[in-house]
């Protein structure tokens, strides 16, 4: 038998701890690393729900991309949900581990695996840039057209633009979650025309639009769900006996 420990272990060795960005609060927030496996729910965001579905498929870790604590918390009361989320993992002995942006920093299981969903077969690391991929369009594409296939791609429910829908686009920079505008020398530099990622703060998409660059806004949970199926495959060549699972949210889970 497995213990938390071994995935937890295996999963620093892959993105370890030390690659996060600064703000970040990743590792194990709450639980024992010691205790004996039972199960593996691998989801976006530590909520009720995924911890519903976690004791309804026996597993007794959660493995989240976002840290469910960011910051000091003055108390864990039920008051709040956060305390009480917490509770209900230290009541139902759940261990919460967030694998967040040190993840998003190796390129394989984050923004690479966006740019594959949504066509892209020449992504590479923009030089410069911290976080996201370029790559270039076999065949210039009107941003509308083209925007219906980054949809599809990531199986969202939409995007939003502020840009010309007959704009064309050849050369597009995917980050995902959230815009890191520190970007922006080095996409203009890039000669990039189109950015896509899960959220753009619209004082950015003006300004890149002052600059002949279009904007796609795919939403967070969109443009990062995508890593949670490559995620669960890794573990399952490494833990053959574990039961590993993925919740993309209330709608639907799989494993």
């Amino acid at each position: 038998m497995y213990k938390i420990s071994d995935v937890l272990d295996y999963v620093e060795s892959i993105f370890p701890l030390e690659n996060a960005l600064g703000f970040d609060n990743p590792g194990l927030l709450v639980g024992d690393r010691n205790t004996e496996l039972t199960g593996v729910l691998l989801t976006l965001d530590c909520t009720s729900f995924s911890i519903t579905e976690a004791i309804s498929k026996g597993c007794n870790l959660i493995i989240a991309h976002h840290p469910l604590i960011f910051g000091g918390i003055n108390s864990v009361s039920t008051d709040t949900s956060t305390g009480r989320i917490i509770t209900s993992l230290i009541k139902n002995g759940i261990a919460l581990y967030a694998c967040h942006t040190q993840l998003d920093m190796t390129d394989e299981f984050g923004n690479l695996e966006i740019a594959k969903c949504i066509g892209a077969t020449n992504a590479h690391k923009l030089e410069g840039a911290e976080l996201g991929v370029v790559f270039d369009l076999v065949k210039k594409d009107t941003l509308k057209a083209y925007s219906q296939k980054v949809a599809e791609g990531l199986d969202a429910s939409g995007v939003v633009t502020l840009n010309s829908p007959e704009q064309m686009v050849s050369r597009v920079f995917v980050q995902g979650g959230a815009f890191d505008e520190d970007a922006i020398p080095h996409i203009l530099d890039g000669k990039v025309d189109l950015v896509i990622s899960g959220e753009i703060k619209h004082h950015l998409c003006v300004l890149l639009d002052e600059y002949g660059v279009s904007t796609l806004i795919v939403g967070h949970n969109a443009s990062e769900r995508v890593y949670l199926p490559k995620f669960k495959n890794v573990l399952d060549e490494q833990f053959t006996e574990a039961n590993i699972f993925v919740n993309f949210g209330k709608e639907r889970s799989f494993n």
